[in-house]
């Protein structure tokens, strides 16, 4: 953007940039490796021609509509900082339920899969709550468990492990001789005929995280039909789903036979997650 100029202070940036202040605050962050605090107070700080290139180019490409995740490569995710780029889905606070639904469920020493773990969010995140857990992740990217490995061996440090395994659902799991307390998955589960695939953020996201190319329940048939082969008696199955797909879904489980069958509304009432337990 040709309109921030060096000697524009850090102040004033937030009157004339046209973001949300929230995303110029990240960008300003990336940009000019100011902290939060300093930005505060700092504010009256003068860009530098440098600061001013630099924060024009990433403020350019979120006007462009990049998601600000891909411009910094980083995004919050139940209190950890996840490396993320195109080849993964940006994780997203609603999906937190998930992960807050299975540490409940998840008995001491006990053994969960996420499936087609993306950036490795999900796992990554229980994992570092859970050290007496036995964390598995599968994915069917070899790009995406690559990103995902990154994040396990910087946001874990060693004190916990997550294996992961290559391939599509529970193919995936072929060679894991292992059953589970937990199955847990963020499916792809957009119609592929929902305009929004083409607005927003999900314009740049990878579109097999984001759609099944269907009616948006294919890969939630897999995972309810195939589940129960991998689940210990009395282990759960919990899916993310769209906003109108709680009922179907729920549906999908008590025809498979699974128990205490139920969904669960994120933080702005939407039915999110459904699952159930095996008999």
């Amino acid at each position: 953007m040709s309109d921030i100029e060096a000697g524009m202070t850090i102040r004033s940036l937030f009157s004339t940039v046209p973001l949300d202040p929230l995303e110029l605050r990240i960008l300003l962050e990336y940009a000019i490796g100011f902290s939060r605090v300093k930005l505060i107070t700092h504010s009256d700080h003068p860009l530098t021609t440098e600061q001013a290139k630099a924060l024009s180019d990433v403020v350019s490409r979120r006007v462009c509509g990049e998601p600000v995740a891909y411009i910094t490569g980083k995004r919050e995710f139940f209190g950890l900082s996840f490396a993320v780029c195109p080849d993964v889905l940006i994780p997203r606070p609603e999906t937190e339920l998930l992960v807050e639904l299975a540490l409940e469920r998840l008995p001491h020493g006990g053994k969960i899969v996420d499936m087609g773990t993306g950036s490795g969010a999900i796992a990554i995140a229980i994992a570092s709550e859970r050290p007496d857990a036995h964390v598995f992740a599968t994915d069917v990217s070899e790009k995406a468990l690559n990103m995902a490995t990154h994040n396990a061996l910087a946001l874990l440090k060693g004190k916990q492990t997550v294996h992961f395994s290559a391939g599509n659902w529970f193919y995936a799991l072929k060679n894991v001789n292992e059953t589970f307390d937990l199955i847990v998955s963020n499916p792809p589960y957009i119609d592929s005929k929902d305009d929004h695939l083409q607005k927003g953020d999900l314009r740049f996201e990878p579109v097999g995280a984001l759609t099944d190319h269907a009616d948006g329940l294919s890969a939630l048939k897999i995972l309810v039909s195939g589940a129960q082969a991998y689940l210990k008696r009395g282990g759960w199955l919990l899916m993310e789903h769209g906003y109108d797909q709680a009922v179907a879904v729920r549906a999908l489980l008590a025809r498979a036979g699974f128990e205490e069958v139920q969904s669960w509304k994120d933080l702005a009432g939407i039915g999110r997650v459904s699952g159930g337990k095996r008999k």
